[in-house]
């Protein structure tokens, strides 16, 4: 591991695996399928989206916590803290996150504050984070999406947000899985 994964690492454990354990296992596991999948990306691109997929849910530490939307929160203070602007981007726009930001009033802010990337990238770390259960366990994307609907039950933001989100994950998660390009 370079030493730009290493500190996104060390980063994300020190903001997730005290406080948030459950968080934290699922994020182990997720950088660890991103480093897989990663093989199949241009070497250049291989750090970038491990790094990502080792920061992507640190918004979900509570002294990140500011607009309710850990994509978001998450991504600003990777910003603050001059993390790489591209790393910080795909935190941003992580798993379909500009639909849960359509849905909170926050999508004009999060286009405008962090510009969205459509890459094998992209896809790659939506495919480690929608195939990756919350304590680590691989599931298919179906099988994430009905744990995602259970966990927050049928009326849930989160519920609302990812039916619409669906079928771009769906597609994100088969380009990965066919090895296509975007």
């Amino acid at each position: 591991m370079n030493e730009f994964m290493s500190a996104a690492k060390n980063t994300a454990e020190r903001l997730l695996a005290q406080q948030l354990p459950r968080r934290w296992r699922h994020v182990q596991s997720v950088a660890a399928k991103a480093t897989r999948v990663a093989e199949a990306l241009p070497m250049s691109e291989r750090p970038i989206l491990v790094a990502a997929a080792w920061l992507h849910d640190i918004g979900y530490s509570p002294g990140l916590k500011d607009s309710e939307m850990h994509a978001l929160d998450g991504a600003r203070w990777l910003r603050a803290n001059g993390y790489d602007p591209r790393v910080t981007s795909l935190v941003a726009h992580h798993s379909c996150a500009l639909y849960e930001a359509e849905e909170r009033g926050l999508a004009v802010t999060l286009r405008s504050e962090f510009p969205p990337e459509e890459t094998p990238t992209s896809d790659a770390l939506w495919y480690s984070d929608m195939t990756t259960g919350p304590d680590g366990q691989d599931l298919t994307v179906d099988e994430r999406l009905t744990e995602v609907r259970q966990r927050y039950g049928p009326d849930h933001i989160v519920t609302r947000f990812w039916a619409r989100a669906e079928p771009a994950l769906l597609a994100a998660v088969a380009r990965v899985e066919a090895g296509q390009p975007m």
